[in-house]
């Protein structure tokens, strides 16, 4: 049997249908290729999750939907189209635009792939009879005798555990992950070896509903802009802004800061923010003080396995994407907050990110950061 099948989902391949989360990519193409090389009963499904209000779709979807029915095509598998952007628009982007006004900075990946990726989709999936889901995530999910567990990417480089940490038992027992064992590099060779059109295609990047369009510009359609002064630590005006709730914790390019009297050439950062107040704090350095913390406290988390490990608990934790990963301590604290402090310092801690933890490869859970 394959190794990217946990050993509790097992099942006859030839009675057992899996549909595939077609995206248009490289990634979800060979994950339809190793899954119909597999022996599987499988079909495409190619979800929709953004209508743009101006027409103009940076998501670029029409094209993304014709490369999917290309691959689908060549492997000789049926394809499937869903249009979920309402579930998108009040389960995800609501909340990134709540977020945002509050003065924190959301990752709307996360919460896509709970409410949509793992929720929405696969309940349409099953409604068209699939019994699992297969997508293109770096990830790996294994069965430890009891329950699931989640792993990191063999291509660490490419790993995506970090927008999965929230997935559920229930979740996890829905879905399978292909490509997790194999490098990027193996699957664009993959791809190429078998004829598939999308070998080559560019990986896409930031927030899906931006696509190339400048964010600042984007996000002004739903908060409007309002300027305001940009602020020393000794509380002098040194620029202005063009509305706090643009700007994120460790921030550098945009600010247009010069000529501040004896301020020295180092560059500035965003090192606070008020948004009541309509006020940026900068400061200068990229080791400055002010940009580094040891501890911060999180809300809300959840845990992989369904259940809590006993307090306190030491292992790894990423506060962004990519970031290696730190040693920290994860204890109790009050408000049903969590407190983690880390060995090291940490730059730019951001409320609204995700602080995610590991034990080596295995992803244990996160939360959203709330507070240093």
């Amino acid at each position: 049997m394959n190794n990217w099948i946990p050993e509790n989902l097992v099942r006859n391949p030839s009675e057992t249908h899996i549909t595939i989360a077609m995206s248009g990519g490289v990634d979800s193409s060979v994950t339809a290729l190793l899954v119909k090389e597999a022996g599987f009963s499988c079909s495409g499904l190619f979800m929709k999750n953004w209508n743009e209000v101006d027409g103009n779709d940076g998501c670029r979807w029409e094209e993304d939907v014709e490369d999917a029915l290309n691959v689908c095509e060549t492997l000789d598998i049926p394809l499937n189209t869903i249009d979920l952007s309402k579930e998108y628009w009040e389960n995800v982007f609501t909340l990134f635009l709540n977020e945002y006004a509050r003065g924190r900075t959301p990752n709307p990946d996360v919460l896509c792939n709970r409410e949509i990726k793992f929720k929405a989709f696969v309940d349409q999936a099953r409604l068209l009879s699939a019994d699992l889901v297969a997508t293109g995530h770096y990830v790996n999910s294994r069965f430890d005798g009891k329950k699931l567990t989640l792993l990191k990417g063999l291509d660490h480089s490419k790993d995506q555990s970090y927008f999965l940490h929230s997935l559920t038992q229930n979740q996890l027992s829905s879905a399978v992950f292909p490509v997790g064992g194999l490098t990027k590099a193996e699957v664009r060779q993959l791809a190429k070896k078998s004829g598939i059109s999308t070998h080559d295609k560019k990986d896409s990047t930031g927030i899906c509903f931006i696509g190339e369009t400048h964010f600042r510009k984007f996000l002004n359609r739903f908060l409007p802009l309002k300027k305001g002064p940009i602020m020393d630590l000794d509380g002098r005006e040194i620029g202005e802004h063009h509305g706090a709730v643009y700007y994120t914790l460790g921030q550098r390019k945009g600010l247009g800061i010069g000529g501040v009297k004896n301020a020295g050439e180092d560059p500035w950062f965003v090192v606070g923010k008020d948004v009541a107040k309509n006020i940026i704090f900068a400061a200068q350095g990229a080791d400055n003080p002010a940009l580094l913390e040891r501890q911060l406290y999180t809300a809300g988390v959840s845990w992989i396995s369904g259940e809590a490990p006993k307090f306190p608990f030491d292992c790894s934790a990423k506060i962004r994407y990519r970031q290696a990963d730190q040693v920290c301590t994860v204890s109790e604290s009050m408000n049903n907050e969590l407190k983690v402090t880390f060995r090291d310092e940490q730059r730019s801690i951001t409320p609204g990110q995700s602080v995610v933890f590991y034990t080596e490869d295995q992803c244990l859970g996160g939360g959203i950061i709330s507070r240093t």
